[in-house]
């Protein structure tokens, strides 16, 4: 896996959205043997996704039910990348566990290509977020005695593949992320960036076609927040995936193709 160095990624003009039919990316740049591997039609996203009426409530302590989500919809291609923005609580992470088909909506759509994932059983789901979806959250969720190339190729071994193939990607992944020399050093023991880091590179090591980052560089500092923030970015583009950013970060927006503000449970550009 190669990710362009900060200094390379560009935010792309806003109405010339890379896609997969956009000029091709030099083969270096991709990274390989992800989403494409799993062959399996029901499962394309053709362009993109499109989200109508969604509607989410929860119960509270009382008993009185708190409508978090009350009508958003949005539509975005791939090879875009777009920032949700909203204050804490606005339910920026309620939507993200929708599209990730973690959690079952209350009403509406959600479509990636022709895969309805509000409509979707379980087993269709599990199977769609294990070969299209790469989740990264503002807590990495390592497994702390593993080190970090093996919590890398975890999502590779659960395919089934190899293990000394597995173990081969994540260290070409971890090092394009100026992550070699922590390569068999464990998760527990690394940074809080470096934590991070390796969260990303397992999120991306199957090359998913949706991406969901829910507030993946809050609790970093800056320099190592950028660097997420441009990975992320670059490997929309790069790789003709979509990608979805849960942040309250203004410049990491400002990054994004599309930004969205979830304000009283729906979405509005910004």
């Amino acid at each position: 896996m190669r990710i362009s160095p900060v200094s390379q990624v560009k935010s792309s003009p806003k109405a010339n959205v890379q896609s997969p039919t956009s000029p091709e990316t030099p083969e270096g740049y991709r990274i390989r043997g992800g989403a494409g591997d799993a062959g399996d039609s029901t499962l394309d996203i053709g362009r993109g996704l499109t989200v109508t009426d969604l509607r989410k409530s929860f119960s509270s302590p009382t008993g009185d039910r708190i409508e978090v989500l009350r009508g958003a919809s949005f539509s975005a291609v791939l090879g875009e990348t777009v920032a949700i923005m909203g204050s804490s609580g606005a339910g920026k992470s309620t939507l993200l566990h929708l599209l990730g088909g973690l959690e079952a909506t209350d009403h509406g759509s959600i479509v990636a290509g022709e895969f309805s994932i509000d409509r979707a059983n379980p087993s269709e789901l599990s199977h769609f977020r294990n070969s299209r979806v790469g989740f990264v959250f503002q807590f990495h969720h390592l497994l702390p005695d593993l080190t970090a190339a093996e919590n890398v190729c975890l999502p590779l071994m659960i395919s089934r593949t190899s293990r000394r193939e597995a173990l081969g990607r994540a260290i070409s992944a971890l090092e394009a992320f100026g992550l070699g020399d922590r390569i068999s050093h464990p998760a527990g023991h690394l940074s809080g960036g470096e934590q991070q880091r390796v969260a990303v590179c397992r999120a991306l090591i199957r090359q998913p076609v949706l991406v969901l980052a829910d507030e993946p560089t809050g609790n970093l500092d800056t320099v190592i927040g950028d660097e997420i923030a441009h990975s992320l970015v670059s490997y929309g583009r790069q790789n003709g995936a979509l990608v979805i950013i849960a942040t309250h970060n203004r410049a990491l927006a400002d990054l994004c193709d599309q930004v969205l503000i979830l304000r009283d449970g729906r979405l509005n550009n910004s």
